[in-house]
């Protein structure tokens, strides 16, 4: 399976008064990520109707880490777990990974998306076209629809708090 990296700049302004990026601000991450895999990449590689319109059914967020500002970009990446004949299910971790190799995960989350007729103003159904680029990104089926896998669901057993201010 694919995933689309985006490295993402963090600005100053992004930290809240706990001294750590805001909870908000993550949806920002994920949008600038997830436009940068649905109209740019897409476009990209001839599938570019996603540019043309398309919506927010939902977000799903776990807070797994706080993550300050500095200089270095921090990375998304994003992969699709479910293409439905209208909706498809977008999902990402914000993490850095270390030259050894370990992880740092600052976020999981979700995004179910529904390709928009700017003109109609309704819901369009996924293109062929479309579906081809997307199933590029196909999770293998080791994450559940949120994009969360089993170290996630072992990580809330542990009661481990949210850690975004509110």
């Amino acid at each position: 399976m694919a995933r689309h990296i985006y490295a993402c700049p963090l600005r100053w302004s992004d930290m809240d008064a706990f001294g750590h990026v805001n909870n908000v601000v993550f949806l920002r991450y994920l949008e600038e990520a997830r436009i940068d895999f649905m109209f740019t990449q897409a476009a990209a590689a001839g599938a570019g109707e996603f540019a043309g319109g398309s919506v927010v059914a939902r977000h799903e967020i776990d807070y797994k880490r706080p993550l300050v500002h500095r200089p270095e970009p921090v990375t998304v990446e994003t992969w699709v777990t479910k293409i439905g004949g209208a909706s498809l299910t977008v999902s990402y971790e914000i993490k850095d990974t270390a030259e050894d190799g370990t992880e740092t995960v600052y976020v999981r989350a979700s995004t179910v998306v529904v390709p928009y007729d700017l003109a109609e103003g309704r819901p369009r159904r996924i293109s062929p076209v479309e579906r081809e680029f997307l199933g590029r990104f196909v999770d293998d089926g080791s994450r559940d629809d949120r994009g969360m896998d089993d170290r996630s669901r072992d990580d809330r057993s542990v009661g481990e708090p949210a850690v975004a201010a509110a």
